[in-house]
């Protein structure tokens, strides 16, 4: 039985030279013989190439999607990018205007001294946001890339991917978070259409035996 995907939510985040770093040497399931990744405009596309020889050229194999924005990020103490700037974390040195006009810089602990102005940068980031039919697109291969997307969510510092597949003919929910995976669980609930209707009659349902 072929595993699917029934619903999807991403917010994930990753800076964009991350995600090419990512797929230089990926591993990939089975079923995906590599991937290609194609930039238009602001709008990345990474497509699966199946590995399957027979499967025909003209049927749309897997992809996934995201919008590319520009960040502005900040570099701290220890060479490293951030996306606040060092002045705004606690302990941090905050500018205030001197009385010769120009800037001056305090600490919170009221010490004057000069600093040196810090340094920042814009860096493009990968905004895979949105649902299934959005971030995750085409059924063939569906499955194995979603499987990409999970590895690929666990090196993001931001943002979540949440999911409910089938695998096997049973249902599993998926849940990464800030990089980690979190434990999930399939909650089914009734339809509000259904309730509006009068409601769902289990007495006499033709889908309970």
């Amino acid at each position: 039985m072929k595993s699917s995907v029934f619903r999807l939510h991403s917010t994930l985040e990753l800076p964009l030279e991350d995600v090419h770093d990512f797929f230089e040497d990926p591993e990939l399931p089975v079923e995906i013989d590599d991937i290609e990744i194609k930039r238009r405009n602001n709008t990345l596309i990474i497509s699966s190439i199946a590995a399957e020889e027979n499967l025909s050229k003209y049927t749309p194999t897997a992809q996934l999607k995201a919008s590319v924005t520009e960040n502005r990020v900040y570099e701290n103490e220890d060479g490293e990018w951030q996306e606040t700037p060092p002045d705004d974390e606690p302990g941090g040195a905050v500018a205030s205007s001197g009385s010769g006009g120009g800037p001056s810089w305090s600490s919170l602990g009221g010490e004057q001294e000069a600093e040196e102005e810090v340094r920042s940068k814009l860096m493009e980031y990968a905004c895979f946001k949105g649902d299934r039919e959005t971030v995750l697109q085409n059924t063939e291969l569906q499955y194995p890339m979603f499987e990409v997307l999970c590895n690929l969510a666990r090196t993001a510092d931001k943002g979540s991917l949440e999911a409910i597949v089938a695998v096997s003919g049973d249902l599993e929910a998926v849940r990464v978070v800030d990089g980690e995976d979190r434990p999930a669980r399939v909650k089914i609930v009734e339809d509000p259409r259904e309730q509006e209707n009068g409601g769902v009659d289990w007495r006499d349902n033709e889908f309970i035996n």
